[in-house]
């Protein structure tokens, strides 16, 4: 390992191992909701929240944690939200009733939205050279598999049910690791700051005026169809949320103009490439968490799987996509590219086969060949286009990237399994309609990968005072 990146694997370690617990702690939480109601008896509202609270004070926070990592530090901040994450997964554990539950999941997220921003900005801070490609491959790799992780081991965690704590020990599995994870940070950590101190102000109304488009965006999305809201809330919640995004978009590109600091640097947009590869990774992980969702909803429901068996079965998705994602950073680039734009073809082809193969039956072995192939076309979707957009910007626009990695890639998730699994539950006899919504989704997202890798092509980025400052060709005009 070379001097720059000196304590770079242990820095990796702990870094992913925090985004894996905020990754799975939706898809765990979701396992074991069945145990959760039985156990508390709350209304279904409450209990729809104890889900939804988590989703959507990440949505609502994440820009805002990104922002507060860029202006004191991205290490200090990472440490602090890793420490409320393990609080209040100890305060989920022991709750005595549902409204401590849902106030401590809402917590949970807060902490995640502060925690989850900075694992991209310190890998580009901190790692340089070939080990950093290695290191975002393993980042898309973790970020994109938690959900399916969060499956398998809820479901096991609530099978076996140790200790006799039921659902309970789907949030206390979080403590030990993040006590663990605390204690190694403060060496994998430390070293000098990834970024200085700032000390403008914070840009309170920027803050105010995207927590509310995020909220009227996501919020009707996650709880609409289980309050049972009427059908035309969704478009109108879309249409209204897009809207107030675009008047943050306008409103942080004047105040920058204006001299004033914005809580997202909206210029990393405007990068060549970058706009449309967060597209592309935005329809992959948008059609992914669809996928699941209907997949998983066909096994048990269909099928009669367990909670546990269902997740089993989704195994060889996450082995295609660890093998992939790690294999692919080693890649010559242009097979890199090609990867990204032929991953979402065959994710469709493996959609549509598996929508086809799960009518009557699940044939494990035929089965796990095709998610084995799917998770691993994922992966070539995701993991390149990732490291990609992150060696075309240079550090100062980390924070940024991260930010609309994180959020961009919450709300495709979020619409994916409102629309995709809302034609499934409109439809269940018909499993060909959201295969073949999907696949066209990812077609759509081959072509904004190409445009993205095209357009991407004459921007480079070179080493400019050492490793931690990258500067733009075509920023310095060379």
């Amino acid at each position: 390992m070379t001097e720059p990146n000196r304590g770079a694997a242990a820095l990796l370690a702990v870094l992913l191992t925090g985004q894996a617990m905020s990754s799975m702690d939706t898809s765990i939480a979701t396992v074991a909701a069945p145990a959760i109601r039985a156990d508390l008896a709350a209304p279904p509202a409450v209990q729809q929240l104890v889900l939804a609270g988590y989703t959507l004070t990440f949505a609502v926070l994440v820009v805002a944690g990104a922002r507060l990592g860029d202006r004191y530090g991205y290490a200090r901040v990472f440490r602090l939200g890793l420490a409320g994450f393990t609080l209040a997964s100890l305060a989920c554990g022991l709750a005595p009733g549902p409204l401590v539950l849902v106030l401590a999941r809402m917590v949970q997220g807060a902490a995640a939205a502060m925690l989850v921003p900075q694992v991209l900005s310190l890998i580009q801070a901190r790692i340089a050279g070939p080990a950093r490609a290695r290191a975002i491959g393993a980042y898309a790799m973790v970020l994109a598999l938690g959900v399916a992780a969060g499956q398998v081991i809820g479901g096991l965690l609530v099978t076996v049910d140790p200790g006799g704590l039921s659902w309970r020990t789907a949030f206390l599995v979080n403590v030990p690791v993040g006590l663990v994870l605390l204690t190694a940070g403060r060496r994998a950590l430390a070293g000098p700051p990834a970024t200085p101190d700032r000390r403008e102000r914070l840009d309170v109304p920027g803050v105010l005026l995207l927590s509310a488009a995020m909220l009227v965006l996501v919020g009707p999305l996650v709880l609409g169809r289980d309050l049972g809201w009427p059908g035309w809330t969704t478009p109108v919640a879309v249409a209204a949320g897009a809207a107030g995004l675009l008047l943050f978009l306008r409103y942080e590109a004047r105040r920058a103009r204006r001299g004033g600091d914005p809580l997202l640097d909206v210029a990393v947009l405007r990068r060549p490439g970058v706009a449309a590869g967060l597209l592309a990774c935005c329809v992959a992980m948008g059609c992914y968490a669809g996928f699941l969702f209907v997949l998983t909803l066909r096994l048990q429901d269909g099928l009669g799987f367990t909670a546990l068996a269902a997740g089993l079965a989704f195994v060889p998705y996450a082995a295609g996509f660890a093998l992939c994602g790690l294999a692919a950073p080693r890649l010559p680039e242009r097979i890199g590219r090609r990867l990204s734009v032929g991953g979402p073809l065959v994710l469709g082809a493996v959609v549509l086969a598996v929508a086809l193969l799960s009518g009557a039956g699940w044939p494990w072995s035929l089965g796990s060949v095709l998610l084995l192939a799917g998770g691993a076309a994922h992966a070539a979707s995701f993991s390149p286009l990732v490291t990609r957009l992150t060696a075309s910007v240079p550090v100062g626009s980390a924070a940024a990237l991260s930010a609309l990695v994180s959020t961009g890639t919450l709300l495709a998730a979020v619409l994916g399994v409102t629309v995709i699994g809302g034609l499934h539950l409109a439809r269940p006899d018909a499993p060909a309609a959201p295969a073949t919504l999907t696949a066209a989704l990812l077609l759509a997202g081959a072509l904004a990968a190409r445009r993205a890798l095209r357009t991407a092509a004459s921007t480079s980025v070179r080493p400019e005072v050492g490793a931690d400052h990258l500067v733009s060709r075509s920023e310095t005009g060379q």
